[in-house]
């Protein structure tokens, strides 16, 4: 699922916030197919994961219970302008996808 991650960070003061909106099916594995009637198979993000500059600034641990195409927003300090920012996600599948972003 490359490029499934758009991702910005601003920097307001000394408080970084991050927003991210990552496209992925998200699915619970409790739908039916409403063609065939069968169960579609569960496929959903189950980490993610934000790095600054290589330190881990956020760990989430996810679930079938998070929307399609999830949005994720959080604040942290400590970064800087020009600062490094990579965010990760593995799901039940085995996929994963990072996307880097630079703190403006």
């Amino acid at each position: 699922m490359a490029n499934s991650i758009r991702m910005r960070a601003n920097l307001e003061g000394d408080v970084t916030t991050v927003r991210a909106l990552i496209s992925h099916p998200m699915e619970t594995g409790m739908m039916k197919n409403k063609k065939t009637g069968d169960l579609i198979p569960a496929h959903f993000i189950q980490e993610v994961v934000c790095e600054h500059n290589g330190n881990t600034v956020l760990t989430s641990l996810w679930g079938p219970a998070i929307s399609t195409n999830p949005y994720l927003s959080f604040r942290f300090s400590g970064a800087k302008k020009g600062d490094t920012l990579k965010m990760s996600w593995v799901d039940n599948k085995g996929e994963s996808d990072s996307a880097e972003a630079t703190v403006a």
